[in-house]
This record gives structure tokens, C-alpha cells and sequence, in this order.
């Protein structure tokens, strides 16, 4: 995508890539967010709610996916399929304080996608620096500026809605 060449780098073989605290992680986080729009998006009390929700949990299965093509971090489709525990889920750091009501608006839904995006992004950012230098550091920028192009997305999304 950028015009030059491909080249191997060196010491970029994963191996068995859930030993890395980062993917492990990364992949968590999209599992549970993809539980958490989809529990909102079952319990949407509006068409508005329902569509916004809907394209959000399609858009955690697809980053869900795509962690699982790039880093090989295979999931057995009963882990997504699977019902979460939702008042365990709820509980979860990512989404402190983050509710979907009946009241709940199309651009406060934006807003709560914004938030874990940055939570999840912040958490990336704060790992890699407490990281020594190495794979496992890089991993962590990459999956921040992962997450700092959901946030653009997002973004860009809501100052559509005007």
C-alpha cells in the first residue's frame, strides 16, 4: 500500500501469538466489546438505536477478525458465539460508566464507541511504555495506532451526523 517493496524483518516471527500479553489482550477487548454491542444492540429500544448498534457490532466482528488474520490469534467461533455473563461484562474496566438506555441517543452511542476506542487505545499506549524495547513493545504500538484509526473512524462518523 505504500509503493516500495516488501521486505522480512527480523525477529517479527510470533510464533504461538497468544503467548504475547498484548494479543491476548487486544483480542479480549474486541471479544468483549463485539458482547457488549451486542447485548445493546438486543435490548435497542428504537430503529435509530438498533441500526447504530448493529453497524457497530459489525464492526467489532470485523477488527475481531482481522486480529485473528494478522496476528493468528484463532478463535473457536463457540468463544463468539458464546453469551457473555452480562453483568460480568458490564463490570468491565472498558466500559465503566458506559450505558445504553431507552434515552440514549444515536450520538451518544458514537460517544460510547469513542470511549472504549480511546480506553482501549490509552491502555496500549500505557503498555508499550512500561514494555523494555522488543517485539512484544512493538506489538502494543501497533495495536494503539489500530485503535487511534477506529477513533478517526468514529470521529469522522459522528461529524457526519452534524
Amino acid at each position: 500500500m505504500c509503493g516500495g517493496p516488501l521486505e522480512v524483518l527480523a525477529g517479527r516471527e510470533l510464533g504461538d501469538s497468544m503467548r504475547f500479553r498484548a494479543i491476548r489482550e487486544a483480542v479480549e477487548f474486541e471479544l468483549n466489546s463485539f458482547h457488549f454491542y451486542k447485548l445493546a444492540r438486543d435490548r435497542a429500544q428504537s430503529l435509530a438505536q438498533r441500526a447504530v448498534l448493529e453497524r457497530l457490532y459489525e464492526a467489532e466482528l470485523d477488527h475481531l477478525h482481522e486480529l485473528e488474520e494478522k496476528y493468528h490469534a484463532h478463535l473457536d467461533r463457540e468463544t463468539v458465539e458464546l453469551s457473555a455473563d452480562h453483568d460480568k461484562l458490564l463490570d468491565n474496566w472498558l466500559f465503566k460508566g458506559l450505558r445504553v438506555g431507552s434515552k440514549t441517543g444515536v450520538k451518544d452511542l458514537y460517544e460510547i464507541a469513542l470511549e472504549m476506542e480511546r480506553r482501549t487505545r490509552d491502555h496500549f499506549r500505557k503498555l508499550a511504555g512500561e514494555l523494555p524495547a522488543g517485539l512484544e513493545k512493538d506489538l502494543c504500538g501497533e495495536l494503539a495506532a489500530e485503535e487511534e484509526e477506529h477513533v478517526a473512524m468514529l470521529e469522522g462518523e459522528l461529524e457526519g451526523l452534524g
